[in-house]
């Protein structure tokens, strides 16, 4: 049961890795190569989409990493699970604080009721998104590296 609950829990967390590089290194840059209409339209189209599903898959990673650490305390590699949890709690709070409040009025956004500083809040939130991707691929790793 442990060894299901360890691989489901690296899988999981690993996709939703998968989903947040694409976003920051392959969907964004394409955003970014269209007109300041479609660009502003598509990060909104994805902030609605993915703000939809983000916060289930986070919190869902974090108490996976949790029931983890709990269920195998003791075994190799359990401080291993623990930092990564800490670091899916690091990348929650920095989901609320920092990235959740921009990208809720980046996806209201049309092109005729967007700021004069949308491009600015865009770089931001691009910003604090590959520091939130750095935090949530060490996590992984971690959960990698508990496996073995």
């Amino acid at each position: 049961m442990l060894n299901a609950l360890e691989v489901f829990t690296t899988v999981v967390v690993g996709v939703m890795v998968g989903v947040e590089f694409s976003v920051a290194f392959v969907m964004n840059p394409i955003f970014n190569g269209l007109s300041d209409d479609s660009n502003q339209q598509a990060r909104s189209h994805g902030g609605r989409m993915l703000g939809a599903v983000m916060p289930f898959w986070y919190i869902g990673s974090l108490v996976l990493a949790a029931v983890w650490a709990i269920t195998g305390w003791g075994h190799r590699g359990t401080g291993l699970v623990v930092t990564a949890a800490a670091l899916l709690i690091v990348s929650v709070v920095m989901s609320l604080l920092l990235l959740v409040p921009i990208n809720n009025r980046g996806k209201t956004w049309t092109p005729e009721t967007r700021p004069a500083d949308w491009k600015e809040q865009m770089k931001r939130w691009d910003r604090y998104h590959y520091v939130r991707v750095a935090i949530i691929i060490g996590a992984f790793a971690l959960l990698a590296a508990a496996l073995v």
